[in-house]
């Protein structure tokens, strides 16, 4: 399955009512990390059929991304019972991600 794009519409139900734990990419276009994650998370999101994976454009979901204290992408947010367990910014190599679920 492949990452979800996640906006103010959906969140509610794919991330704070979701029963499995959520690894969330806060990213942009325009962001050159952030497109070095992409390909990583999207590998997560086939791989791993028991997490479930979201990813946040802040430049079209301001809302969400000030909700969430982002001040610097791409940052990576895992949430359980939709509560937030870990948060980190910048980008990281596949098991670094991997450890934070």
């Amino acid at each position: 399955m492949s990452a979800i794009n996640i906006n103010k519409n959906n969140f509610e139900n794919e991330v704070l009512n979701s029963d499995k734990t959520v690894l969330l990419d806060f990213w942009a276009s325009w962001c050159a990390p952030c497109r070095m994650v992409v390909p990583i998370v999207e590998e997560i999101a086939d791989e791993r059929r028991d997490i479930k994976v979201g990813k946040i454009n802040v430049d079209e979901e301001t809302e969400l991304a000030n909700k969430f204290s982002i001040m610097s992408i791409p940052t990576l947010v895992v949430m359980k019972n939709g509560k937030i367990v870990q948060q980190v910014s910048g980008a990281r190599p596949k098991n670094a991600i991997l450890e934070m679920l």
